[in-house]
């Protein structure tokens, strides 16, 4: 899985042409003309996040957050705790806000294995992330039922393809694969999610090439992510009240 200083160049000319001779015109151009040296040292603005820049997609993730995936089966909610996987939450946050997600199919979905996504819609976004790798990390978590993993190729090759478990899979913990967060909500979407065309990956370069109308025109039938966004946390409970004492009533003393 990238004015202004002609405007204020422009008002001096005109500054220059009309003002009369004068200290105060004079003091009145030295500003404008201080006031263009200086923007012309500031620093440039960041470029925005953009899909066919990946460098650009640098923020770092929240220690926890949520990402809803609205799909063609329903809601999903995922859970990401950037603790797990500091380098696959950084990069699965960037491309979720950046819209990456948007119109997604579920290209490789396998019953009791797992549920594979994150080949963009679009084939410049795919070529343009062709090469944007992310290093490896420590595991700390184990491939259970629910989680949600970068796919890899090899060492270091973590992209933009996830997968989430549907079934507890450690025996992929000692193959690297390193959670990043887990299905708190919608698993049961994630189950229903269409198998009919068995195991596709062998296509995963069409797939790449050829984008939304690669996969309207030859499989049809695959689940997709409709949109992918991050989700409000919840609000946290409020701090459980300790239970008020209660004074007994001393012997013999008359009742209220």
């Amino acid at each position: 899985m990238k004015q202004a200083l002609f405007a204020i160049c422009f008002a001096s000319a005109i500054l220059a042409q009309t003002a009369p001779k004068s200290t105060t015109a004079s003091k009145s151009t030295s500003a404008v003309k201080s006031t263009t040296a200086a923007k012309s040292t500031a620093a440039p603005a960041a470029p925005a996040a953009d899909l066919l820049h990946p460098a650009t997609l640098n923020r770092t993730a929240p220690a926890i957050y949520r990402v809803k995936l609205t799909t063609t089966k329903g809601d999903v909610l995922i859970e990401v705790t950037r603790a797990w996987a500091p380098r696959g939450a950084d990069r699965f946050y960037n491309l979720v806000r950046a819209g990456y997600f948007n119109d997604c199919a579920f290209y490789r979905v396998i019953p009791k294995f797992m549920a594979q996504f994150g080949i963009s819609a679009r084939p410049e976004v795919n070529k343009a992330f062709a090469t944007a790798n992310i290093p490896d990390e420590p595991r700390k978590e184990s491939n259970k039922r629910g989680m949600v993993s970068f796919a890899t190729a090899g060492p270091n090759t973590r992209a933009t393809t996830l997968f989430i478990n549907m079934t507890d899979n450690a025996y992929l913990d000692p193959m690297g694969f390193a959670p990043i967060g887990e299905v708190v909500e919608g698993m049961g979407n994630v189950d229903m999610l269409y198998t009919g065309y068995g195991d596709i990956s062998i296509h995963q370069t069409e797939f790449e090439n050829g984008g939304k109308s690669y996969v309207d025109r030859t499989f049809p039938k695959l689940d997709r992510i409709l949109t992918a966004t991050i989700a409000p946390m919840p609000a946290a409970a409020p701090p459980a009240m300790a239970p008020k004492a209660l004074t007994p009533t001393p012997p013999g003393a008359a009742k209220q």
